[in-house]
């Protein structure tokens, strides 16, 4: 069924009744070409663009639970390519383009906002960093513009720019980053994967990776053996531990990161801004809801939630940002679990094991980037052999002393 205007129309005359299942509920069969584990935004892609861009349509997503309650489901919805290093803003971009053409490409609303995400500066030395930033991104055709106080003003009115602690000198803004809604991505690349002959199994957990010799040829899950030609891993903070069912040690920390939404209020702040002073970032949905989140917690879980020192670090520095924020009611919270590499870039390749590949190492990178890191991903496990997109975000960079000490990323994992 294809989504329109007309289609909901009619639909809504027969009291939306006849609308079909998105995707299907398929048994798992013996064998497939590729499986790809990990149900979320990055895996849910993966096998969309193999059977789209390569063609491979004999493909199976495994999810252990249902389609979108992991990190795709729990994070700050924030999109945006301001990254600092060639090997990142690149590749970022192609993640923003892609983000612009979603909606018409998956036929499903995705809500994508480009509102703009501004980074603010709070000293000269941060004005000569993120100048530095702005003109590396205009070199490659990326957009980046420098704000003065006055332009932050007329843009942000609620800011405290003269805050005795924290004056604020300017911002970064990039025009074309915003938010998306992070449930839809992970329902609109599932039906539109579904609907390429994609199986997508849920309720199907991974607890082995079977290989001979060096060679993977499937998983071992809690619905029985799935043999595989090749097997994607897209785990998010769960990577280090797949990895190693499969025998690889990975440069890579699991660290919780929380985020938080208000309650509804009248329209507050029309753009996403950074803090410079603090990691803290905000936004404001659709429903009104202020959405927003800081630093990790600063030890190593798997737990989806947080400690409340770190609450108490997140509302003080949005305070400091913004004072009236005092008088909003937070309504929820939650933890998403970051697996945390130390040049803050992430892994899109081939690994050791033969049939065997990577997209993991996100820190704070994962959302934004869910339809580039998919493409790259199939497009790496269709031709055994990366993109030019993704040829520098390979495991061997730490043998070898190749680090992307990426300065665009948020706060320094190398800090925890």
């Amino acid at each position: 069924m294809r989504y329109s205007g007309l289609k909901l129309f009619l639909q809504g005359l027969g009291g939306h009744r006849g609308w079909s299942q998105a995707w299907r509920k398929p048994t798992p069969k013996s064998s497939y070409d590729v499986i790809i584990v990990g149900g979320g935004g990055h895996g849910l892609a993966a096998a969309y663009y193999l059977a789209k861009e390569h063609g491979i349509t004999n493909v199976a997503v495994v999810e252990k639970g249902p389609i979108g309650l992991g990190n795709t489901g729990r994070n700050t919805t924030i999109v945006r390519s301001n990254y600092m290093f060639p090997q990142n803003h690149h590749f970022y971009e192609w993640s923003l383009k892609l983000w612009e053409g979603l909606e018409q490409d998956l036929n499903f609303n995705v809500m994508m906002s480009q509102r703009g995400v501004i980074n603010l500066f709070h000293s000269d030395a941060q004005r000569q960093s993120f100048s530095r930033r702005g003109n590396s991104m205009m070199l490659s055709g990326i957009d980046a513009e420098l704000l003065d106080r006055d332009q932050l003003r007329a843009m942000v009115p609620l800011l405290d720019l003269d805050n005795a602690r924290f004056p604020i000198m300017g911002g970064l803004m990039q025009r074309r980053g915003g938010t998306a809604r992070h449930d839809a991505v992970a329902w609109g690349f599932a039906r539109a994967a579904d609907q390429r002959g994609v199986d997508i199994i849920e309720h199907c957990e991974v607890t082995g990776i079977r290989r001979e010799g060096n060679r993977v040829v499937g998983v071992e899950t809690t619905r029985g053996f799935i043999g595989a030609r090749k097997v994607g891993l897209a785990v998010a903070g769960n990577t280090s531990r797949l990895a190693t069912m499969a025998g690889l040690r990975l440069p890579v920390e699991s660290h919780v990161l929380q985020a938080f939404v208000s309650e509804g209020i009248k329209p507050f702040v029309d753009h996403v801004v950074t803090f410079g002073a603090g990691h803290f970032y905000i936004s404001q949905s659709d429903k009104g809801g202020l959405v927003f989140g800081g630093n990790l917690d600063g030890y190593n879980s798997y737990a989806q939630r947080g400690n409340l020192p770190t609450v108490e670090h997140v509302w003080a520095a949005g305070l400091s940002m913004m004072p009236s924020l005092s008088r909003v009611r937070v309504l929820r919270q939650w933890g998403g679990v970051m697996d945390m590499t130390m040049d803050s870039s992430p892994f899109i390749c081939k690994t050791p094991v033969e049939g065997l590949y990577l997209d993991g190492g996100w820190c704070y990178g994962g959302f934004k980037a869910t339809p580039g890191a998919g493409w790259c991903h199939a497009y790496t496990i269709a031709n055994d052999a990366p993109h030019e997109r993704n040829k520098y975000f390979t495991i061997e960079r730490f043998s070898e002393g190749r680090m992307i000490d990426e300065r665009g990323a948020g706060a320094f994992p190398w800090l925890q």
